[in-house]
């Protein structure tokens, strides 16, 4: 169940800017930026940055170039807890 909650958002938050550069090509209603960081920090930052790759997008905002590459570290981390593949000792 813990896989599935990561590959889910991940799959999520590519499809997402997917669909965001989308609706900028066609000036459509844009998925806003606060929402797509958001879904990278409940651990979706691996989708968002394939997604930044695939699609091209939001490459030159230096809050996601900066930022979603950080917080993918954080991610796996966050993923190698859920997983109980890292176990961290309490102090």
């Amino acid at each position: 169940m813990k896989l599935l909650y990561i590959i889910i958002i991940n799959i999520l938050s590519f499809i997402l800017m997917g669909w965001d550069k989308y609706s900028a090509i066609k000036n459509n209603w844009r998925i806003s930026e606060k929402n797509l960081l958001g879904l990278s920090v409940l651990g979706g930052a691996f989708g968002t940055l394939l997604g930044m790759i695939v699609f091209r997008h939001k490459t030159r905002k230096k809050s996601f170039t900066y930022t979603i590459p950080i917080l993918l570290i954080f991610n796996i981390f966050l993923y190698l807890k859920i997983l109980n593949i890292l176990t961290l000792p309490l102090r």
